[in-house]
């Protein structure tokens, strides 16, 4: 009988475990983690057991997530909500998980992203995950407005790879003092520009691989130079070895400890200079001042010809005349005594309105 009575609370036990876990997923309580993956759900289930810590929701059809996706789950340290097609963050969706430390929003489609978006409370955040994450380029505005509006202030890793951003916002990270880490690998920026980087004081790694950029502008070296202590990652980009990139192949040379991956930084074009290392890229092996000092010899030349032609042709302009002074004379001439015979009718014809007497006799001659 005994045996039977323990038998039936450990089965109501069992069975009140299994029921505290939402259907399609799986809860271990041992190991504080809940599992929804590939389960065609449509929003955030409901019925999360409180002891969660790690929960992961992903692999789904769940297009948008508020502040009612989590209510309870004020344990949850590690979220991840990967590959689930979500389109919209509304405001304080991660409010009340109070101890979110890590947010993995990787692989989704994000369109709208409210303001405070990525607020949490305390400010636990450490981890922001937005790989693959943008919809398009545009979503940017968006996302460096919720940056600035939800208090990530202990935020010290932040990756937007592989979101093919074209530009970065000024001043997009101003708000996230205590960044460590930066990815912006495999994007599409063609620029680094004055206060990109602003307010980045204790970053350390910063990751550029895999972009479009050509050359740095000297504005975009010293906003890197403005990064004294982080390591710099600028591999694989199209770098473009005309004269135009000797300032940055210089400043490669003397920031050597701050580019991480200076020894395999390589020219892509011109097709001749190919495969050479950034390194030993110079104003030697461009030629770059021997090609300028020939264009500013061109263009002296070609001045002083046009000074010539100019020359010549208003000499023949003054034979010319000189040849004709006479003829020209004459009609100077001609054209003056022309303009007197008018300027004396339209003066006899002051007189004889000003003077009604003279109108009078001019009147009496006529008739």
């Amino acid at each position: 009988m005994l045996d039977l009575t323990l038998r039936f609370v450990f089965c109501a036990l069992l069975g009140s475990v299994y029921a505290s876990c939402p259907p399609r997923c799986e809860c271990s309580e041992a190991a504080h983690t809940v599992k929804c993956v590939a389960k065609d759900l449509r929003s955030v289930p409901t019925g999360i057991p409180g002891y969660t810590r790690n929960l992961f929701i992903t692999g789904n059809q769940i297009s948008r997530i508020g502040p009612e996706s989590f209510k309870g789950l004020e344990n949850v340290t590690n979220l991840s909500l990967s590959n689930n097609r979500i389109s919209e963050v509304e405001s304080h969706t991660f409010s009340g998980l109070r101890s979110l430390r890590s947010l993995d929003l990787s692989n989704n489609q994000l369109a709208v992203i409210h303001p405070e978006a990525f607020t949490v409370q305390n400010q636990t955040l450490r981890e922001l995950n937005l790989s693959r994450a943008l919809y398009n380029h545009t979503s940017v505005m968006d996302l460096a407005t919720s940056l600035r509006w939800s208090s990530l202030g202990s935020l010290q890793g932040l990756d937007l790879s592989d979101n093919s951003l074209i530009f970065l916002p000024s001043r997009i990270f101003s708000h996230l003092a205590n960044l460590r880490r930066l990815q912006l690998s495999n994007n599409s920026l063609v620029a680094i520009n004055n206060s990109t980087f602003t307010g980045l004081e204790r970053l350390e790694e910063l990751d550029l691989t895999l972009n479009a950029l050509r050359t740095l502008t000297e504005e975009g070296l010293e906003e890197l130079d403005s990064l004294p202590s982080t390591a710099l990652l600028l591999g694989e980009n199209p770098f473009t070895c005309t004269c135009g990139i000797e300032p940055f192949a210089l400043w490669l040379n003397r920031s050597q400890g701050h580019v991480r991956d200076v020894e395999g930084l390589v020219c892509a074009f011109p097709a001749s200079m190919r495969n050479t290392s950034m390194l030993a890229v110079g104003s030697l092996t461009l030629g770059c001042q021997q090609r300028d000092a020939g264009a500013d010899l061109a263009l002296q030349t070609s001045y002083v010809f046009l000074g010539i032609v100019l020359g010549f042709i208003g000499l023949i302009f003054l034979f010319v005349l000189y040849l004709n002074r006479k003829g020209i004379k004459k009609r100077i001439y001609d054209m003056r005594d022309a303009c007197r015979e008018v300027w004396e009718g339209y003066h006899y014809r002051f007189e004889i309105d000003s003077d009604p007497r003279l109108s009078q006799v001019s009147t009496s001659a006529e008739a």
